[in-house]
């Protein structure tokens, strides 16, 4: 049996961890119908406002079977 899956990519933001920066992406997707069965954790990266950190970006990308 073989299967195929696609991926849709979602960045989520949050100022208080990673951890809820990814929670955000996946409540986000979710609430735009996408329905995965697994995700990934990409890029995670950091915004700064004049040098002070302001909040976590990640990139999660969320897969469901084509």
């Amino acid at each position: 049996m073989s299967s195929a899956y696609s991926y849709t990519t979602v960045i989520g933001v949050s100022s208080n961890s990673w951890e809820d920066a990814v929670q955000t992406a996946l409540e986000k997707a979710r609430e735009a119908g996408h329905k995965g069965s697994w995700f990934e954790v990409g890029e995670t990266r950091g915004r700064l406002d004049d040098g002070e950190f302001a909040e976590w970006q990640v990139a999660v990308r969320i897969g469901h079977a084509c």
